[in-house]
């Protein structure tokens, strides 16, 4: 099976990191493209969102160039090349998959996922603490998310939502109760931790409910920024709780 398309998109990066290529193209690194990757990724996860497949086929091009650059400057370097990260990624999957690939039996999802992080365990036995692998680079919320679940899979567990509840109100009466600005920014982080795990609880992903919410407010505000008949500055707060109202009104569905 050939990919003429992937083929030219590698031989098109090869010329721009040229001598006779782009000079900006020359000169990244992984390091100058580190943010690049991050908002590739963010962008197509918008797109998938949006339900949008063109949008999704063009920010998947754009993942896909950066995976390809990164292993360009690899490949310069006699690090890795391309081949490499198609042949790593597809040995992990056909190890991490023997119930696919071998003679494993299953009976549920429940079991693969177990047997994934087995597997995956095997691959990593430098890593000594249930807490290793969790990435630096992904959100506060992400990584509460994850090192919550990790915890959670020895055992370390609220005994019941109730007990859940009781912490998140007890984590905010510490906030209340708080002197100083560094106290008060402890304890918010304790209160953010705590509903990460109340999300978790309720199988819900705290990261993907908070871009909803953001994604609700501004569609309100607009809604309030269009039905106002004055300077947003000079409305009065019985005039925004009206404007506030109306948007949710009218915004219901999103």
């Amino acid at each position: 099976m050939k990919y003429p398309n992937l083929e030219k998109l590698i031989e098109i990066i090869e010329i721009l990191r040229s001598e006779n290529g782009c000079k900006w193209d020359r000169e990244q690194t992984h390091t100058t493209l580190r943010r690049n990757m991050l908002e590739e990724a963010y962008e197509a996860v918008d797109a998938i969102d949006d339900k949008d497949a063109n949008h999704l086929r063009e920010e998947l091009g754009d993942v896909l160039l950066q995976v390809v650059l990164h292993s360009q400057i690899a490949k310069e370097a006699n690090e890795f090349n391309l081949e490499d990260v198609a042949k790593g990624i597809s040995d992990k999957l056909i190890h991490r998959h023997p119930h696919v690939f071998g003679n494993v039996k299953v009976n549920s999802t429940d079991e693969i996922l177990d047997n994934w992080e087995k597997l995956k365990k095997e691959e990593k036995p430098h890593r000594t603490s249930i807490m290793d692998g969790i990435s630096k680079s992904q959100s506060a919320l992400m990584s509460a998310q994850k090192i919550s679940k990790k915890a959670v899979k020895v055992g370390f567990e609220w005994p019941n939502e109730t007990s859940l509840y009781d912490c998140v109100i007890s984590e905010i009466k510490e906030f209340q109760d708080a002197k100083t600005v560094e106290d008060k920014e402890d304890e918010l982080g304790d209160i953010l931790f705590a509903v990460v795990n109340l999300a978790r609880w309720n199988k819900i992903d705290a990261e993907q409910a908070l871009l909803r919410a953001n994604k609700k407010f501004i569609a309100r505000f607009r809604a309030m920024e269009a039905a106002a008949n004055k300077e947003l500055e000079h409305l009065t707060l019985d005039e925004w709780d009206k404007l506030w109202k109306q948007a949710k009104v009218l915004t219901k569905k999103i």
